[in-house]
């Protein structure tokens, strides 16, 4: 079946996206250094995460990376109605707004990652009815509380960690996201999980509950790992680039849930790499 996100008369638009803003300015220029020696040649949109960007804008500058300078409305207004308490974390859901970007794929990625491989076998393996969602590896603990087991739809989903998607705005767009709390806010609040959660559970619940295919990167990436932990195991380096406990390719690493920077962990060096030429740079 062919790839709805394929134009007519045209090559795809494909590009990446994320968020972030001048709070997490220690974690945005490492990745945005990782981005620039790895995928260059895929365009990278940056979606504010408010309005603390003097250090954000200038490194976007210096890489060479797109502001995103406005933001749906109704991406906020969804958000605010889901977390009224929390006004300085529901703007997680600003990832949202890479499914508004004009492009035919998108991967979405957090900052809190650096990358160590050409991303570009990733795009071109959506198949409307078989993998429409594409993910890095899975989460079980972080979506849903055990109350999803009395919902058919949500009882044997693949949950799986919103830091990394890939999907097009043909299959999945924000407007999915307004209509299914429209629709099933109650339910939602019913099965997510607390905690300091916010996107996670509405992405799971919005890709479940609008029956999208889900599918791990590594199913269709050939020698791709699933592995991203910070904390993994059995991690080997060749010619800089990081292999699996099994010899398979790891293409970024994810610090999620870190409190701390990177400390003396496999990946620590590279991260440090990293950061110290990006400082350099945004700092001349």
């Amino acid at each position: 079946m062919a790839n709805p996100a394929d134009p007519e008369g045209g090559a795809p638009r494909r590009g990446m996206a994320i968020v972030a803003n001048d709070k997490i300015a220690d974690w945005l220029l490492p990745f945005l250094e990782s981005w620039k020696r790895t995928n260059a040649h895929i365009p990278l949109y940056l979606i504010p995460y408010d309005d603390g960007l003097t250090i954000t804008r200038r490194a976007a500058d210096a890489y060479g990376v797109t502001m995103v300078e406005s933001v749906s409305p109704e991406i906020d207004r969804l958000a605010a109605d889901l977390y009224p308490l929390f006004p300085g974390y529901r703007r997680r859901l600003r990832k949202l707004q890479s499914l508004a970007l004009p492009l035919d794929e998108v991967v979405y990625i957090d900052v809190d990652v650096v990358l160590f491989r050409d991303f570009a076998p990733m795009f071109g393996h959506l198949k409307k009815g078989e993998s429409e969602f594409l993910i890095a590896s899975p989460s079980f603990e972080y979506v849903y509380n055990k109350k999803k087991d009395e919902v058919p739809d949500l009882k044997d989903a693949m949950l799986f960690n919103d830091g990394y998607f890939l999907t097009s705005n043909k299959l999945l767009n924000p407007q999915m996201f307004v209509e299914t709390m429209e629709r099933d806010a109650k339910l939602f609040h019913k099965v997510r999980k607390r905690g300091m959660l916010f996107a996670q559970p509405v992405v799971n619940f919005t890709v479940h509950r609008n029956h999208l295919k889900i599918a791990l990167m590594s199913d269709l990436v050939p020698n791709a790992s699933h592995e991203t932990f910070y904390k993994a195991k059995g991690v080997t380096f060749k010619d800089g680039m990081p292999l699996d406990s099994a010899g398979k390719e790891i293409y970024f690493c994810h610090w999620a849930g870190l409190q701390s920077l990177p400390g003396k962990l496999a990946f620590d060096d590279a991260w440090r790499d990293f950061s110290q030429a990006a400082w350099a740079k945004v700092r001349r």
